[in-house]
């Protein structure tokens, strides 16, 4: 008994010790703020529109990990972002609702859009005008150079969206690569930004971005279309008078509607008409 009573008493006295030396170390005042931000009427407006609807987080203030520090990049203006945003609403969101259904855009879209006001410039001397990172993040540049009254800086800027949006379905559902690659396949290059457009088509590339690589190519394809009206596209096929690769981009074309259809039953023309339409409001509003 009288063991026991000892062992008790020092157990006592090391927990008493350990609560005192516990109470001296805390700090009297914390040096973190657990203050909750204040919610601008942007930051409600990005939440009704994108966070809530579609689990699609929007980050406009300056955030070093991600961007590439390496560039000089900087954050938009504030008054910029909602006006952005709102294109990528109407034209991208609204357009894949309407034709894929009200889920569409909840089941495959990035989670996260980065917003970056100035030019991203490579030391190639291209521009990056968007990046799609492992189908979960969509960083946009140039926010404050986008004017929504202006056809030709509309279409540059959702073309972006679009072409990296077909990205992240190609990485849900990978298109016919083994087709694809068979058609131009001597046209690929690294250094695509050396060639001009019109000997890119005359390749039967709808780009001279399309030349990077198979990917590119689909994604550049499928872009174009959906950024450019009927008309607009055949104009640009008329424009190409080497019979073989006028067949090579139809036959592209062939395949990005088959894939559209076949991996998430849209169909791609109605799409576009409704993309195109989305356009002109944005336009003329």
């Amino acid at each position: 008994m009288k063991i026991f009573k000892t062992y008790k008493t020092v157990v006592i006295a090391g927990v008493l010790l350990l609560a005192s030396c516990a109470q001296e170390d805390q700090p009297k005042e914390s040096q973190l703020d657990f203050s909750v931000p204040v919610k601008t009427d942007l930051d409600k407006w990005i939440g009704t529109n994108f966070l809530d609807p579609y689990n699609i987080a929007v980050y406009y203030e300056w955030n070093q990990n991600l961007v590439d520090n390496n560039k000089y990049l900087f954050p938009p203006l504030v008054t910029k972002v909602q006006p952005a945003m709102e294109v990528v609403k109407k034209i991208w969101i609204d357009s894949y609702t309407t034709i894929g259904g009200v889920n569409f855009v909840k089941k495959v879209a990035p989670r996260e859009f980065v917003l970056v006001g100035g030019v991203n410039l490579n030391t190639n001397g291209t521009v990056t005008l968007g990046l799609a990172e492992a189908g979960q993040r969509v960083s946009l540049f140039q926010i404050d150079n986008l004017n929504k009254k202006s056809r030709a800086s509309v279409t540059q800027f959702i073309h972006t969206i679009q072409h990296e949006y077909v990205h992240i379905l190609n990485q849900t559902r990978p298109f016919d690569e083994q087709a694809w690659a068979k058609l131009t396949p001597s046209g690929y290059t690294s250094t695509w930004y050396n060639e001009p457009i019109a000997t890119s088509r005359s390749l039967g590339f709808i780009t001279s971005y399309a030349r990077l690589n198979i990917y590119e190519d689909f994604a550049e394809t499928a872009a174009t279309i959906l950024t450019s009206s009927k008309a607009e596209y055949d104009a640009i096929l008329a424009g190409v008078t080497d019979a073989t690769a006028k067949a090579n981009i139809k036959a592209k074309e062939a395949i990005v509607v088959k894939y559209y259809k076949d991996a998430y039953n849209v169909d791609f023309y109605a799409l576009r008409d409704e993309a195109q339409k989305n356009t002109d409001a944005v336009i003329n509003n």
